[in-house]
């Protein structure tokens, strides 16, 4: 009876695998194309971005002309506040700031971050679950889900365009379901009049690069116990700051979704234990061994937590 049970159960956990992994291929497959699209089509979006500070109203054209992506992000209310990027130079103005140009491959501000993930590496930790379909800014949409398998980040929806397969609506949910922001396509164009429109870039005088200092191999006293799975160390540094004596020792890390830094200082303070959250950012600080451990990132509080709390000091770290 025991060999019949145990053979039944793994027929259904067969069958019922084979029925999610192509439904997972196809939908990370489709979100895919929405990066694709995001990054060759030429196209106008005018949209909204709703977080717990308020809603802002911005403009998008992106171009590609003789194979170099081009891209104009407006902020409609307000002092105006421009970012444009040739090649792979972001542009900065600011009111009352100098410009100043940034190597990079897309203006990080103007879309979500879910739109640039590579969803062959994100597909090992995370669901892509197909939701149905629906309309969205007048316009037949597919809609996805984006859930952790582990349950230690933030989920997405994101609502793409059946025909273009550009995002129009993604929001960002907490694990209790509330919206954290919203992204949101009020109109948008598609075609050549978008690329005509974009041919002054090319000969615009953008500000020179602004060039950064070369990355140190720095030997830290501490590492990271536990670490959501997929998150990677992409940077770290020992910096002093404005005030402070001691110098801050800081990782940086990301699953190419979600980002967060863990800084650690020497500490007088007696304070045990902080919590702040805004949104999507949480800050995270103890005190322990006589050092000041702050998590900095897109992370829910108690997974901010678990990655303080699992924090060792050595004196030779590897």
């Amino acid at each position: 009876m025991k060999q019949i049970w145990l053979s039944v159960c793994l027929l259904t956990g067969s069958l019922l695998f084979s029925n999610i992994a192509p439904a997972q291929s196809e939908s990370g497959a489709l979100l895919q194309q929405m990066s694709s699209a995001s990054r060759s089509l030429n196209y106008e979006i005018a949209y909204i971005s709703i977080t717990k500070q308020g809603i802002e109203s911005l403009r998008y054209r992106h171009a590609v002309i003789d194979n170099q992506p081009l891209g104009q992000l407006l902020h409609m209310d307000g002092p105006r506040r421009e970012v444009l990027q040739r090649g792979g130079g972001i542009s900065y103005f600011e009111p009352g700031l100098e410009p100043f140009t940034l190597s990079g491959d897309h203006i990080v501000d103007v879309l979500p971050s879910i739109v640039y993930a590579d969803f062959n590496y994100l597909a090992k930790y995370y669901d892509f679950i197909s939701v149905g379909q629906t309309r969205i800014a007048d316009r037949p949409s597919e809609v996805f889900r984006i859930v952790a398998r582990d349950g230690s980040r933030y989920s997405y929806v994101v609502w793409m365009d059946a025909e273009t397969k550009l995002p129009l609506r993604v929001d960002l949910l907490d694990r209790d379901g509330e919206t954290l922001e919203q992204y949101r396509v009020i109109s948008f164009v598609v075609g050549e009049q978008v690329k005509n429109v974009m041919q002054g870039l090319l000969k615009a005088n953008l500000p020179p690069l602004l060039s950064l200092p070369a990355a140190e191999n720095i030997q830290l006293g501490w590492r990271t116990g536990w670490l959501p799975a997929g998150v990677n160390e992409v940077a770290r540094n020992r910096r002093k700051l404005p005030n402070v004596d001691e110098p801050v020792e800081s990782r940086l890390y990301s699953d190419g979704l979600f980002s967060f830094s863990v800084n650690v200082t020497p500490s007088g303070s007696s304070v045990s234990q902080q919590f702040y959250r805004q949104g999507r950012r949480t800050i995270q600080t103890e005190i322990r061994h006589g050092n000041e451990i702050t998590i900095v990132g897109e992370l829910p509080p108690s997974t901010a937590k678990r990655i303080a709390d699992s924090i060792s000091f050595k004196v030779s770290p590897p």
